[in-house]
């Protein structure tokens, strides 16, 4: 039961949406890549990395969920329901740009601090310890429902969540312990 955006399957225009989020993820690992390279050069120390290809894994598994409920189990276009999804993922995307552009070159998809290094506490970290978190919530939520995708919504929720708690205590302890120059 597929609508119509501006004359094409909304199908269609989901799945450009989704291409468009992959190739700007895309784009974040290599900006990421360049920032591990400029940490490391400084003596940057990575914590956790045990848990990053689960990570990897469950942003790629998530992508290519959101497309294939949407075609395989004929998800409708709601048009109310995508313009809040859109809505809430536009802040998502925001706050993640103001996240990335406060940590400039301390901003990476791994968890890596260099010792000594005095924490950032401007821009949305004046609020929060870890925005780009909340950023990620966000679009998780946020995209499968522009499609009315709910399953991987809540599924993917739910996973990213767990994900999310083992990570937020490994960068907890790199912060408390390794760039206040503790022990690694």
């Amino acid at each position: 039961m597929s609508a119509e955006v501006l004359g094409i399957d909304s199908r269609l225009v989901y799945t450009v949406l989704i291409a468009v989020v992959s190739i700007q993820r895309l784009w974040e690992l290599g900006v990421s890549k360049r920032h591990q390279r400029a940490l490391k050069a400084r003596g940057a120390i990575e914590l956790g990395a045990g848990h990053y290809p689960w990570m990897v894994a469950l942003h790629t598994t998530f992508l290519l969920s959101c497309v294939a409920e949407v075609w395989f189990l004929d998800r409708p276009l709601r048009p109310l329901v995508a313009a809040v999804a859109m809505l809430v993922l536009g802040a998502a995307l925001t706050l993640r740009w103001w996240t990335l552009t406060t940590l400039g070159d301390r901003w990476t998809t791994r968890v890596m601090v260099v010792p000594g290094e005095d924490l950032v506490t401007t821009g949305p970290y004046r609020w929060l310890r870890h925005p780009n978190y909340l950023a990620v919530v966000m679009e998780i939520a946020a995209i499968p429902m522009v499609h009315l995708a709910w399953l991987t919504a809540t599924v993917f929720s739910f996973a990213n969540l767990v994900l999310l708690s083992k990570r937020i205590r490994v960068e907890e302890r790199a912060l408390d312990e390794v760039a206040a120059g503790g022990a690694g």
